[in-house]
């Protein structure tokens, strides 16, 4: 019986020692002087995750690591009533950076340990973001925040963008701009961002745009793909769609088959006609890359 109880109190602070593991790392408290956030966030090894907090501080990160683990440098500054946050994390020292680079193109038997940042943004004031990611994976929940620009590039991390809850985003977004290099990009519920402009650059890897649900406005999608893979999701056929594309004989591009060619490298749905409204309407030029387009 005694020994039962120990192990069941041993067993309560190994897990009270495993929650203690993730800890507050930075915080940028709330000031009446700003009234936006602009928040230039570097990562270039682990997972980050990017989630809403109905706390008012504009910024809270934690991680399951201590700061002396890894190298930073932090600045925040108000600036025309303007909080702008600069934030840049190096996880790992080069000798790891090889070695998941090493596990990522060759395999291997033990995966490398994989350290997290948590970054909450608050749901109160609009912010800019713009986020690098090198190695590693990337989570960006935006439902419920007011995002007025967003910029994301990614080296080699592989990145997902959603609106977990389905909330779209509170005020009109200016540009989503994304840049793909060797890694990958995943962005959903785009019908959800607001965006009039979307902007997509993809070079040796892989990027999912998914227009599958009805959108509430008319987004215009320039894009270019160099070696790598776009696909596109489109939405249900009462939703106007124009495309335009300007190929090589070294690419290859897939339509689907609600798109019917109205003029020389110009393909439409039977939706769509000069005066439509909420048309989504792309732009895009492939060099030795593929382009695919599918139904919703």
């Amino acid at each position: 019986m005694w020994r039962a109880v120990i192990l069941i109190f041993v067993g309560k602070l190994v897990g009270l020692d495993s929650l203690a593991q993730v800890k507050k790392q930075f915080t940028v408290e709330k000031n009446e002087l700003c009234n936006k956030v602009e928040l230039c966030l570097k990562a270039k090894t682990g997972n980050c995750f990017i989630r809403p907090s109905q706390n008012n501080e504009l910024l809270n990160i934690y991680s399951n690591q201590d700061l002396e683990e890894y190298s930073h440098s932090f600045s925040n500054e108000i600036k025309d009533k303007t909080c702008i946050v600069k934030l840049a994390l190096d996880q790992e020292s080069e000798r790891g950076v090889g070695r998941k680079i090493s596990y990522h193109v060759f395999g291997g038997g033990e995966r490398p340990n994989e350290k997290f940042w948590k970054v909450y943004l608050t749901e109160d004031l609009p912010y800019s973001l713009d986020l690098d990611y090198g190695l590693g994976n990337a989570n960006i929940d935006l439902a419920g925040l007011s995002v007025s620009k967003l910029k994301i590039n990614t080296g080699s991390a592989d990145v997902n963008v959603s609106y977990s809850t389905g909330e779209k985003n509170k005020v009109d977004m200016d540009t989503f701009f994304i840049k793909v290099d060797m890694g990958s990009l995943t962005a959903r519920q785009l019908n959800l961002t607001r965006s009039k402009y979307l902007l997509a650059d993809v070079g040796f890897g892989n990027m999912l745009l998914d227009f599958s649900d009805k959108p509430t406005m008319g987004h215009k999608i320039k894009g270019s793909v160099g070696a790598g893979n776009l696909i596109i999701y489109l939405p249900a056929n009462e939703v106007p769609v124009v495309v335009r594309i300007s190929d090589s004989w070294l690419c290859s591009v897939h339509l689907s088959h609600s798109l019917k060619k109205i003029g020389d490298n110009t393909f439409a749905n039977a939706a769509y006609s000069k005066h439509a409204k909420d048309a989504l309407t792309f732009d895009l030029d492939v060099s030795m890359g593929k382009i695919v387009f599918k139904e919703h």
